[in-house]
């Protein structure tokens, strides 16, 4: 692709220890950085992100739709396991991703290919039937694709990019993923299922045109000893042709990395690498408990329930929409704060939020004689509040750090760990909140997440390090001396 072509060969050399300092901190220096180049490959990559976004949201406007259509014939209590069958997928291929160390032996790059693959084969099957085992095969299949985006798109964000540009569009996969939501919302609300699908399928087929002309990332090439290859790598992203000092750099690196065992149990018994599936498995356990994902699957059924002035249709657009604002706007302001400060802050203040709606819908189901009319806007604006605040940590961070946390020789292994985990718990959740729901009304799911979130809070300083503004290598070293 004609933005990825070469530049005019580089002429500047480091000449003391002070730019050797500047390059081995930032990655590059600041005066032939490049940063679009990163920034384009970072966001062609997450149309993954995307596309699993479109299938995340579809049961939003759907699940109900479905449930209604009598050309389906489906019940909601049938059609309810479409918001659980995409993680079942994620479950069932993660172990053959794990087994077979798919991102270390194909690359990052051929498996966010492959990903697309799945992606698309559900839209098939969603736009040309109409029965509910084709309909779950679908959800299965959106599910494949999910795990091979997942185990290779936060690798390979934090791979490709300097910690400058990482702190900034590391989040573009959750930026994506909502803004797929958000699309899914407005689509879904004018469309039926079948011309959601053909609208849908647009996003994998572009991304299957346009993501081969992008590099594949520097770390993999000299994991698998191809230095001519990670160099050519360096200079498409950087824009440069002198890259020696910060090849030299990775290379030994990613050397000291793969140095250590790399096997199974070393995730455990080696301290940093325990250090960090642990901090990567609470981070994710935490966001999925304060009920981040499972508003998502059931936008539109939590709003229908509630009641409220505006209909499910609109309340589930303004809050994706919403969602989508709000973290664009932290990635380019998350990287002024720390992420433990920033994750406590968004965990107490979410979780407020979550604790009050939940007070709302006890009143509203036990004690009619109460007049909620003057707050019948609460539902919709404290939802608004929720995610606004889940912007700035909760639904970003622990995307971000996944990329960066595990060293070089246990990272596909560890990534594909904590996307298993993620699967079950986002299954578990959401099964959770039906299962609640049923029997409480929404306040008992509410309640549950705000009481989750409270205790993620007070966890949160014990067990994730500090990476903000700091390299691959530089975190590694954290999780070995300390988190401080």
């Amino acid at each position: 692709m004609a933005y990825f072509s070469m530049g005019e060969q580089d002429s500047v050399h480091y000449q003391d220890n002070e730019m050797t300092v500047l390059l081995k901190k930032n990655g590059i220096s600041k005066d032939n950085e490049k940063e679009w180049r990163q920034i384009v490959a970072v966001l062609i990559a997450s149309l993954t992100a995307l596309t699993s976004g479109f299938h995340v949201a579809w049961t939003s406007p759907f699940l109900v739709k479905i449930a209604e259509d009598e050309e389906y014939n489906i019940t909601e209590s049938q059609a309810s396991y479409f918001t659980i069958l995409n993680t079942v997928g994620i479950v069932l291929l993660s172990p053959f991703l794990s087994a077979f160390s798919v991102t270390d032996t194909i690359g990052r790059k051929r498996t966010l290919l492959l990903s697309a693959v799945p992606h698309s084969l559900a839209w098939i099957l969603e736009a040309f039937s109409k029965n509910l085992y084709v309909l779950y095969a679908a959800r299965l299949s959106a599910g494949f694709g999910d795990a091979l985006y997942i185990s290779a798109l936060p690798i390979y964000i934090g791979e490709v990019t300097t910690p400058k540009v990482r702190g900034v569009w590391g989040n573009s996969l959750i930026c994506m993923l909502f803004f797929g939501q958000f699309l899914m919302n407005i689509i879904g609300a004018f469309c039926n299922v079948q011309e959601t699908s053909y609208i849908c399928l647009i996003v994998p087929v572009i991304f299957i045109v346009i993501f081969p002309f992008i590099p594949e990332t520097p770390y993999f090439y000299i994991i698998q000893k191809r230095g001519e290859e990670a160099k050519k790598s360096l200079r498409r992203l950087r824009g440069k042709q002198n890259v020696e000092e910060e090849f030299m750099m990775l290379e030994a690196d990613v050397h000291r990395q793969m140095s250590e065992s790399g096997k199974w149990k070393d995730i455990l018994v080696i301290d940093s690498n325990r250090k960090a599936l642990i901090a990567a498995v609470f981070l994710r356990t935490s966001q999925l408990f304060c009920g981040f994902y499972v508003f998502t699957s059931y936008t539109q059924f939590i709003f229908e329930k509630s009641g409220g002035n505006v209909s499910k249709e609109t309340s589930s657009i303004i809050y994706m929409g919403v969602s989508f604002i709000c973290f664009s706007v932290a990635s380019f302001v998350l990287d002024r704060f720390g992420r433990i400060k920033s994750y406590i802050i968004s965990l107490c203040l979410s979780s407020t939020m979550l604790l009050l709606e939940g007070v709302y819908f006890y009143i509203n189901r036990y004690h009619r004689e109460i007049d909620l009319t003057p707050v019948k806007l609460f539902p919709l604006s404290g939802m608004l509040l929720f995610i606004l605040f889940c912007g700035f940590g909760v639904g970003t961070i622990p995307t971000l750090m996944l990329g960066e946390l595990f060293s070089a020789s246990v990272k596909a292994k560890g990534v594909i760990i904590v996307t298993v985990l993620f699967a079950l718990t986002v299954s578990f959740t959401n099964y959770i909140f039906y299962l609640i729901n049923s029997y409480t009304g929404l306040c008992g799911p509410f309640i549950l997440f705000a009481c989750c979130g409270f205790l993620s809070a007070i966890l949160t300083n014990f067990l994730v390090p500090e990476t903000r503004g700091k390299t691959l290598e530089e975190i590694q070293q954290i999780l070995k001396t300390g988190f401080r």
